[in-house]
């Protein structure tokens, strides 16, 4: 409802505009009376008006003073305003047009003219509030844009600034990691349903932190099939419980809200916004091992990554003849070794805690091997992509199984690591995004098609064209986007249809983020 504020000198004029007419069915309410300008000015104070209909001839304040001092004041500027006048005389008119007078009418005033002249304000107001949520939306993606490259490590000092002025921060600072447990959620579920979840995840965070909603953002992760939302939280935002039982009941607000199962993964505690790629890179490295772990709602890195082995007891030996039977890349050994693991870890009584020591070390040991063929990878995501390829439903996590799958895929890696040839490739797979672009086109199929680890193609595409394969592969359809938004007349829906976005807001704010405006936009401007 649209409120309206109605001044005039004369009581029973006030009482017959109340009567003249069914308000709330127009959309309005009347949210006040006045019987002179500076009434009138006075009453804005107290309370939020979006339409003055006053009396043009009036003691102490008339009509056309009070509107010449809204428009002067800046801080009224945006309040419609009709005159309402017993004078026909043109240059009444005129002094009202020139400070921007919505409308003028003529009394005594006709209900149709007053139904005429309040229909004129709603589809302004209408305009205004669509123009409002355009602006919104662009500053909310580049907000977005900007402090994603903060969390991936990738800024300088003026976005820093401009995300430390836009968002409401504090010294102590984590980056949480908010998906949907893809293995209770089940493996069959179509991307589409992920991504629609993922949009109902982020909506129910920005609704739980209301005016902190800016400290969510989808897509932080790069890498294809992770439907996550990150969180940057900050200190401030517990001061009156504790950190754990924050996040808890944002964990239950959740389930709750989606009837889906939520799962948390929480990085390093660091102690400002401009070291928060650490604290995101150690939520990954917990989630790269995510598989290996109890499952649990909410998962803290300090909890998860120890890696002291005092007082523990580590199977040192068995361990390190399954890292050599990985770096062989022989299969029939490999699962020899992981038997032999797991006997020495029965016979010693190893379990729980313990067991997990042992596991971060092999992990850690894993990662420390690939890292001597190419230090520009990032292996933790290449063991988590490994991880989560080869974990199957129904097998235990941490189970015998499970470490033999990943033993053996990541000895393929590093096999292939040492190959040059694998390099190659990534010619026909340019080529392919240039004919295919508008296709389902994932690293999974491409790294099928040409027999190659799909989390370590990732890596060698992103070390030769500097982005991930999802980013290029957009990048270019959005150049696509732009050719038929200049060269065609199809609707927005049919050009995102035709380069490969099934979802219209997915491509509108992919949009936005590459060209820094809708792409409706992009198109009224090209043809100024």
């Amino acid at each position: 409802m649209l409120r309206v504020l109605l001044v005039d000198d004369e009581p029973f004029i006030l009482r017959g505009m109340e009567e003249l007419i069914d308000w709330k069915n127009e959309g309005f309410e009347i949210a006040g009376t006045a019987a002179n300008g500076e009434e009138a000015l006075r009453c804005l104070q107290d309370n939020n008006i979006d339409l003055i209909l006053a009396d043009i001839k009036m003691p102490v304040m008339d009509g056309l003073e009070m509107l010449r001092k809204l428009r002067t004041s800046g801080k009224y500027r945006d309040v419609y305003f009709i005159i309402l006048s017993g004078y026909a005389d043109f240059k009444y008119a005129q002094e009202a047009i020139k400070y921007i007078c919505t409308d003028y009418i003529l009394k005594p005033v006709e209900k149709e003219k007053l139904i005429q002249a309040l229909q004129k304000v709603r589809k302004m107001k209408n305009v205004e509030l669509e123009k409002d949520r355009e602006t919104r939306k662009l500053e909310n993606a580049y907000l977005e844009a900007k402090l994603i490259s903060i969390i991936q490590g990738r800024f300088d000092e003026p976005t820093l600034e401009y995300v430390r002025q836009h968002m409401h921060l504090s010294e102590t600072v984590r980056y949480v990691e908010i998906m949907i447990d893809g293995e209770d959620f089940g493996e069959e579920c179509e991307d589409t349903e992920k991504r629609i979840n993922q949009k109902r995840l982020y909506k129910a965070c920005a609704d739980y932190l209301q005016d902190d909603s800016a400290h969510c953002v989808m897509d932080v992760s790069v890498q294809e099939k992770i439907y996550d939302v990150g969180f940057i939280l900050c200190g401030y935002m517990y001061e009156t419980s504790n950190e754990k039982e924050y996040l808890r009941s944002l964990m239950r607000y959740l389930r709750e809200i989606l009837g889906l199962p939520v799962i948390m993964i929480v990085g390093k505690e660091v102690k400002d916004l401009e070291e928060t790629a650490k604290s995101y890179s150690t939520a990954r490295m917990v989630r790269s091992f995510q598989g290996f772990r109890e499952k649990k709602e909410i998962y803290y890195y300090e909890d998860e990554m120890q890696i002291h082995t005092h007082g523990i007891v580590l199977c040192k030996r068995s361990l390190d003849l399954l890292l050599n039977t990985i770096e062989q890349n022989d299969h029939v050994a490999i699962m020899k070794a992981v038997d032999g693991f797991y006997e020495e870890m029965r016979q010693r009584g190893i379990s729980g805690e313990t067991m997990r020591l042992n596991i971060n070390y092999l992990l850690f040991q894993l990662i420390h091997l690939a890292s001597e063929l190419d230090d520009t990878v990032n292996q933790e995501e290449i063991l988590r992509m490994i991880s989560e390829g080869t974990f199957e439903v129904g097998i235990l996590r941490g189970s015998k199984a499970h470490l033999c799958r990943v033993a053996c895929e990541y000895g393929n890696y590093l096999a292939q690591m040492r190959k040059d040839s694998s390099r190659g490739i990534l010619g026909k797979i340019e080529k392919e995004i240039r004919d295919r672009y508008a296709d389902n086109l994932t690293l999974k199929e491409l790294s099928e098609k040409y027999y190659l680890n799909g989390a370590y193609l990732g890596q060698l595409f992103r070390k030769k064209f500097g982005q991930s394969f999802k980013d290029y592969l957009n990048n270019y359809r959005i150049e696509q986007a732009c050719q038929l938004l200049l060269r065609t007349d199809k609707k927005i829906y049919q050009i995102a249809e035709l380069v490969g976005y099934r979802d219209l807001d997915y491509f509108v704010n992919r949009f936005i983020s590459a060209k820094g405006c809708t792409p409706a936009k992009f198109r009224k401007q090209a043809k100024i």
